[in-house]
Formats: C-alpha cells, structure tokens, sequence
C-alpha cells in the first residue's frame, strides 16, 4: 500500500470520526460504554454480594456487556453509511484516489479499534474472573470483528434511514439470540453455531471457566473473516450503484 492511499485511509478515518459529534442523535451512543462499565466494576459486583443466586450467571453478564461494547458503533457507522447512501453523498467517495477495500478500511479502522480498546480495558478491570492478556485480547479483537460484519451486512441491503432503524431491531436480536445457548439443554446449543456471535459467547464462558479456547477461537476468527469477506464484497457491489 503506498504512503499517499496510507495517509488518505487515516484522513478519512478521522474524518468520519469526526462526523459522530456533529449529529446529536449519534452522540448519544458514546454514552454506552460508561453505562457498561458502571454496571460491570460497581453496579454487578454490589449486586453478587447481596444476591448469591446471581453468581452463576456472572458469565452471561460479562458476555452482554463485551458484545453490548460493540453495539456503540455497529449502530454509529451503520447509521452514517446510510445517510450517506441516501443523501448520495457515496457519489463523492467513488472520486476519491482510493481503492473499495481501501475505503472500507478507512470508514471501519476506528470504529473497530476502539470497540477493541473498550472491551480489553473492561475484561481487564472486571472483578470477577482472572483473564490473561492474550485471552483478553483475543476475545476483544473478536468481538471488534462484530463491527465490520454488522455493518456492511446492514448496509448491503439497507438503502435509507427507516429501513435502517427496521434493521437495526432485527441485527441486534440476531446479535444477543446465541445467549440463549445458556439456558438450553446441551444438544440444542449447536443450532446457534450459525450466528457469528455464538463463537464469542462461547470463547467467553470457556475462558472464565477455565477450559481450552483454542478451537473455539479457531473457528469463531475464521467465520469472522470469512462473512466480512463476504459482506465486503456484497457491499462493493452494491454501496456505490
């Protein structure tokens, strides 16, 4: 990659970045991750002491609030894609010297490595289970994958701004669908290996119960880089027609 499409990808990203305080509706967003994390390090463990019956599902907590992390700009990017697409301001982007892959990178590089930074502090700061740092990072990288694939899959089929809010219900049940896992009897949970966050959710609860993440890691990064391969290239296609 040459130093100018290098530098033109970093303008842009900081660019957009930008954009999400120009609009209040989106700003909003950023208060999210403080909501998460006061109730992760105060209001959770202030909780557990008062109720025991609440331990058992310390995971399941700690799994919402590591993909609810990434709900901030899987709605803010998928939210600034399409006002653009329908103001058609993608017009403009097609003239920049910068390739598709190019383009997407620079729209979804912060986003991801901010949805990265946020999870590996909250893991770190969580009081309930000792996690190492290659395994908070990894389940952070992960679940920073969330963002990519979420939005360009919304914006390869979504076209305006009420079709985006439609769909925006409809991604994040799909998003927080795999937690049923956890209360269905082991047989059944293979039938949420299908939706990407299935492997997170699992990555998670093997980790804090001690157990081997390897495979589960394994293939959770390889369905993650295969559907934002795929939603990339769906994307291309259909973002800039």
């Amino acid at each position: 990659m040459k130093l100018k499409h290098l530098n033109g990808i970093v303008n842009l990203a900081l660019t957009d970045f930008k954009l999400i305080f120009r609009d209040p509706s989106l700003r909003s967003f950023l208060l999210l991750p403080i909501i998460l994390f006061v109730f992760v390090l105060w209001l959770l463990p202030m909780w557990v002491d008062q109720y025991d019956f609440l331990v058992p599902y310390l995971p399941v907590f700690l799994i919402v609030a590591v993909v609810e992390n990434t709900q901030m700009f899987c709605f803010i990017s998928s939210m600034v894609l399409i006002d653009e697409k329908e103001t058609q301001v993608t017009k403009v982007y097609g003239v920049l010297p910068l390739t598709a892959p190019q383009y997407i990178l620079s729209r979804l590089l912060i986003p991801f490595l901010f949805t990265v930074l946020l999870n590996v502090v909250l893991i770190a700061l969580q009081p309930f289970y000792p996690i190492s740092w290659w395994e908070n990072l990894l389940i952070a990288v992960l679940a920073g994958m969330v963002v990519p694939v979420y939005v360009l899959a919304m914006n390869s089929y979504v076209s305006n701004r009420m079709q985006g809010m439609i769909y925006v219900k409809a991604f994040n049940m799909l998003v927080l669908l795999p937690i049923a896992a956890f209360f269905v009897p082991q047989g059944w949970k293979g039938v949420f290996a299908i939706l990407p966050t299935h492997w997170l959710f699992q990555s998670i609860d093997a980790v804090v119960d001690g157990s081997d993440p390897a495979l589960i890691f394994s293939i959770g990064f390889s369905f993650m880089i295969f559907l934002t391969a795929y939603f990339a290239r769906l994307f291309m296609s259909r973002h800039f027609v």
